[in-house]
């Protein structure tokens, strides 16, 4: 398993990349082929982030943590990569079943049946014409943490969101 690390504002050093590869080598047994795990370290008020994301060719895991010491880090976010192969790997192995990367007799199962998601609601609407800032000033008045609208600038269907830190996201949709 080959993991890519990148520091935004964080020094990594050779002890600290040695331990996350022997850590990450853990998850390298649930795959076929080689695969490359990307982890982003960086400062979040004061405390150490670690954001880890595996692209197992259609099927993606990711997992972040905010913590006091970065090596702790590392451990939680390997038992969480960890848990959520785990806990859809039927779910996985239906949808990615000619999928090759990923060796799902590898993966444990989990003690407890994760239940199967069901839509209990359906809502249409029509999508207005509208700048990201008045589909902000949207979203605020409906309390909502995301609002779907149509940006009249690009002519097509966008998502904005509100993030944790405090901001605003866009997601843009191409097709």
């Amino acid at each position: 398993m080959k993991v890519i690390i990148t520091g935004k504002n964080f020094n990594t050093y050779k002890h600290l990349q040695d331990t996350m590869e022997k850590k990450f080598d853990k998850l390298g047994k649930f795959f076929s082929d080689d695969i490359t795990v990307n982890v982003v370290l960086s400062q979040e008020r004061g405390k150490d982030k670690i954001e880890a994301t595996i692209n197992a060719k259609g099927a993606v895991f990711r997992a972040e943590e905010v913590v006091p010491d970065i090596y702790e880090g590392i451990d939680r976010v390997v038992d969480k990569l960890s848990s959520q192969m785990s806990r859809f790997k039927g779910k996985l192995q239906r949808r990615y079943n000619d999928n090759k990367s990923v060796r799902f007799e590898t993966l444990p199962e989990m003690e407890e049946e994760v239940e199967e998601v069901k839509v209990v609601r359906t809502k249409k609407f029509e999508l207005a014409p509208m700048t990201v800032d008045e589909a902000i000033l949207e979203m605020e008045m409906l309390q909502h943490d995301f609002f779907v609208f149509l940006d009249m600038e690009t002519d097509s269907v966008n998502v904005v969101y509100s993030r944790k830190d405090g901001n605003y996201g866009v997601l843009e949709t191409t097709y």
